[in-house]
């Protein structure tokens, strides 16, 4: 009758329970081990393009055409070009005898150049080199009136719509008519703006001498001036031994305010594929890429069919992605479960300090920008100055350099800053997780925890694999024959009679059959009624916990009169 009972009003009996958790675990470690072999899969892939000797290549290069020196000026280099002057000694000098190698250190030619270089002897320079500038119009910004008389010509910042596209100079090559940019064609983001393709372009000799003639008469005619904005220098290079290629951009770029900014780009990539055998191997992995991909395709393509309109309501769906770091196994692990669980009781709490938090954090970003921003490098845009925020917080900062640009708001400004974002809005945030840890632990420690977790199910399992093989005795037995002697033996120790023992010992096989039956993981999942049995069984349980706390009740008081009598 019980067990109709249990039918009619929504339980389960528990060998099909169980039957289902197998089932549950089982399809678990099939996906989960599934989704390993993808992910596997995906880091071969992944880290088969990178090679350690991109950074050696890229490394040798850097230091070849941004760390050698003018010859007769041992301080200048690309790196610290600050004159138009400066950058035709680079060009005419390290830039030159960079790039064009065609013999060995002992002037001996010993390869078959066919007109090209070989820098360093391994790095086949591939086809020209070429050299790009942008300039912008005259009057493209206005001179005060007061100063008119001083200065006629005014050029403003570069943008596409000051760009100056009209011929100059000599009007005769390439490199004084404007090249119309591709449409197609990347922008490039440089310190003080970002440009387009196209521009006044060149392309140098394959000859060293040619090259040289080159350089000279474009200084001599004033190829840079005043409408300079930025010069592009790019070329590539093919290292047969580590097949890779090496893609380097240096740029110069030339503000409004006057003088040169350098920045540079090294890129080293693998473009030939499919060489070694160790190539093929990558092959194979993107082959099972595709294929998993179109597994899982076709498996979110079912259930939008099935679902419809209602899978896109669905947070989990859209967030689909994050499988490929299997979150979606987290809540089989305790800790990871305790931190998920964390996460998303305080997830409302965290949304709101973090609108507080920022406020208060641009706030301070505005303010630096502001006050530090002509002088500090740190604070020159409010882009860097959010960014200094952020390694103020993790100790890298400054300080010497906003006290030197104001030394009364300087320190004000820091002093504040570590106050209210670093010691009370912080550790608000750490409150808000510290408080939330605490009651998913206390929930976990009262049995509301996941129905199993994954570390502890393949654990039990490899237990119980060597006991049946016979590898391992019961646990559990020789536990529990071990506690519950030292218990005895502790007990007839501190004066205890055997009743009590005996009592005592009563009273805890109740308890575990107690717990057993209404704690245990196996019925967790379904709501089962008490009956009115099980209710009578409780009720005797409370009683004789009663009688026990009763028992401890007077111990205790007859404890504390010794105690008052000894000390009287």
């Amino acid at each position: 009758m019980a067990e109709a009972s249990r039918w009619h009003r929504g339980g389960a009996p528990k060998p099909k329970l169980h039957y289902r958790k197998e089932v549950e675990i089982r399809t678990t470690l099939q996906e989960l081990s599934l989704y390993f072999i993808f992910l596997i899969n995906l880091c071969i892939l992944t880290f088969g393009m990178v090679n350690p000797h991109m950074y050696y290549l890229n490394k040798v290069m850097s230091s070849l055409f941004l760390d050698t020196s003018v010859p007769g000026d041992e301080r200048t280099n690309f790196k610290s070009i600050r004159s138009i002057t400066d950058f035709w000694k680079f060009m005419e000098g390290p830039l030159l005898e960079g790039l064009y190698w065609d013999a060995w250190y002992t002037n001996k030619t010993l390869y078959n150049l066919k007109n090209s270089s070989r820098i360093y002897y391994e790095n086949i320079l591939l086809g020209v080199p070429r050299v790009r500038q942008l300039r912008v119009r005259n009057n493209t910004c206005k001179v005060y009136s007061s100063f008119q008389s001083l200065m006629s010509e005014c050029y403003d910042k570069y943008t596409s719509s000051n760009e100056d596209t009209s011929d100059f100079g000599l009007k005769q090559e390439t490199e004084w008519k404007y090249s119309t940019p591709d449409s197609s064609s990347p922008w490039h983001w440089g310190f003080v703006g970002v440009y387009r393709n196209g521009g006044f372009i060149f392309t140098l000799s394959k000859s060293k001498s040619d090259t040289k003639n080159k350089f000279i008469n474009l200084r001599l005619n004033s190829w840079i001036t005043r409408g300079t904005r930025v010069i592009f220098i790019d070329f590539s290079l093919y290292n047969a031994n580590v097949n890779l290629f090496c893609i380097i951009r240096l740029v110069a770029e030339f503000p409004a305010t006057g003088g040169i900014i350098t920045s540079w780009q090294f890129y080293s990539v693998k473009l030939l594929r499919y060489v070694s055998h160790y190539d093929y191997i990558i092959a194979s992995c993107e082959i099972t890429f595709c294929i998993f991909l179109i597994v899982f395709t076709t498996q979110e393509a079912q259930k939008i069919r099935e679902f419809k309109s209602a899978y896109f309501k669905s947070v989990w769906n859209w967030l689909e992605l994050l499988l490929l770091v299997i979150f979606k196994f987290i809540s089989f692990n305790k800790t990871m479960s305790q931190l998920s669980t964390t996460l998303s009781r305080c997830l409302k709490d965290i949304v709101g300090f973090a609108i507080m938090f920022f406020i208060i954090f641009f706030a301070y970003a505005q303010l630096g920008f502001l006050v530090f921003g002509s002088q500090v490098d740190d604070f020159s845009t409010f882009q860097n100055a959010i960014f200094a925020q952020f390694r103020i917080v993790l100790g890298d900062f400054n300080f010497a350099g906003i006290q030197q640009a104001n030394r009364i708001l300087g320190p004000i400004y820091f002093i504040t800053f570590i106050f209210f974002v670093f010691f009370v809005l912080l550790n608000m945030f750490l409150a808000i997780i510290n408080d939330t840890y605490s009651e998913v632990k206390a929930d976990y420690s009262i049995g509301r925890r996941p129905d199993f977790e994954l570390g502890e199910m393949i654990k039990k399992s490899y237990n119980n694999a060597l006991e049946k093989l016979r590898l391992k005795k019961p646990q559990k037995d020789e536990d529990d024959k071990g506690m519950k002697g030292d218990l005895a033996e502790q007990a007839r120790r501190e004066g205890f009679d055997e009743n009590e023992i005996q009592s005592a010992e009563q009273m805890k096989k109740w308890k575990e059959r107690l717990e057993k039956k209404y704690y245990s993981s196996e019925i967790q999942d379904d709501y089962q009624p008490v009956t009115q049995q099980e209710f009578r069984e409780l009720f005797l349980y409370a009683v004789e916990l009663e009688k026990e706390l009763h028992y401890v009740s007077l111990k205790l008081n007859r404890v504390m009169r010794r105690i008052s009598a000894l000390q009287n």
